[in-house]
């Protein structure tokens, strides 16, 4: 099975910025070697389930403090801490490791299954009239990006003709049946946006779950009962540090005299294997829902 490479388009992306400075660029070189270290060492794991989320997990931990420190906190300039909210080189890490995670603890998923970031189908409308006829009805597809998928590829056609000899339109989508969005620092804002984007997730797909994942928590917990949101899952088990010291990180000198601080932070703060086999675990119970079964059902009395 081929697997989407979106942190690596991420890190191809920035060699080709104008803006990255000199010393960053022979950095941003040295990280696509280990990039592709820790690939290949996701590729090789092997063993029962509980042992390869460990083993995963355990890689994953070492490659984003690659990212994290030694990567953006430590480069001399100010460029890659300052723009890493867009450059996005720290979530597509969890982006491009989630797909690795699922494919190789849940190998009964069906091969026509996309597993990935991935354009999925939110609604469909129509933009004919009754004075102004379009083929098919005039039919549009509104899709979201979702950061993680399990979805599969759907073909809609439709025509005025019932027979679709006439003018139709074809349009193909992804239908998410699990979703999820990546954050690195989740506040009250992007809990609300997930929220509105889970209810779309669910209005077009109704049988999808939608989970938001987060490395720190910045917001207070509350509960997700009254939201499309299936569950939020820390992945750090860990809040973000306080914008009282994050402040002292916006330049280099700053962020090389509290460095043993922030290595420290991380290190005491590790990605959680329980918060991954738990995700696990969840894509398994979907994937082992079954049709009631009329003879349980009655003698059992409920479904």
């Amino acid at each position: 099975m081929t697997l989407p490479t979106p942190h690596l388009d991420k890190l191809n992306a920035l060699l080709e910025n104008d803006k990255l400075p000199v010393e960053d660029r022979v950095r941003i070189d040295g990280v696509i070697v280990r990039y592709q270290e820790w690939v290949q060492a996701m590729s090789q794991v092997e063993g029962t389930q509980e042992v390869i989320i460990d083993r995963l997990v355990s890689l994953l931990t070492e490659y984003k403090q690659l990212i994290d420190l030694d990567t953006i906190f430590d480069s001399e300039g100010d460029f890659l801490y300052r723009q890493k909210g867009q450059l996005k080189l720290d979530n597509s890490v969890i982006e491009e490791f989630l797909p690795h995670l699922v494919s190789k603890t849940l190998p009964e998923l069906d091969n026509t299954l996309h597993i990935g970031p991935q354009s999925c189908f939110s609604a469909a409308y129509f933009t004919s009239t009754l004075t102004r006829n379009e083929d098919g009805g005039g039919l549009h597809i509104r899709t979201k990006d979702q950061d993680f998928s399990l979805a599969r590829k759907v073909y809609i056609r439709t025509s005025h003709d019932v027979n679709f000899n006439d003018e139709y339109l074809s349009k193909e989508v992804y239908l998410g049946y699990i979703c999820a969005e990546c954050k690195t620092n989740l506040d009250k804002t992007m809990f609300q946006e997930a929220s509105a984007t889970a209810h779309d997730v669910k209005a077009a797909v109704p049988g999808a779950k939608y989970y938001l994942l987060c490395e720190w928590l910045d917001m207070t917990p509350v509960s997700t009962t009254s939201t499309d949101i299936d569950e939020v899952l820390i992945l750090r088990k860990a809040k973000r540090i306080g914008s009282q010291i994050r402040r002292h990180y916006s330049t280099s000198a700053g962020r090389q005299d509290r460095r043993e601080e922030y290595a420290n932070y991380l290190a005491n703060n590790p990605f959680s294997r329980d918060v991954f086999a738990r995700l696990v675990g969840h894509i398994q119970n979907v994937l082992n829902e079954q049709a009631p079964d009329e003879g349980r059902v009655l003698n059992g009395g409920y479904f």
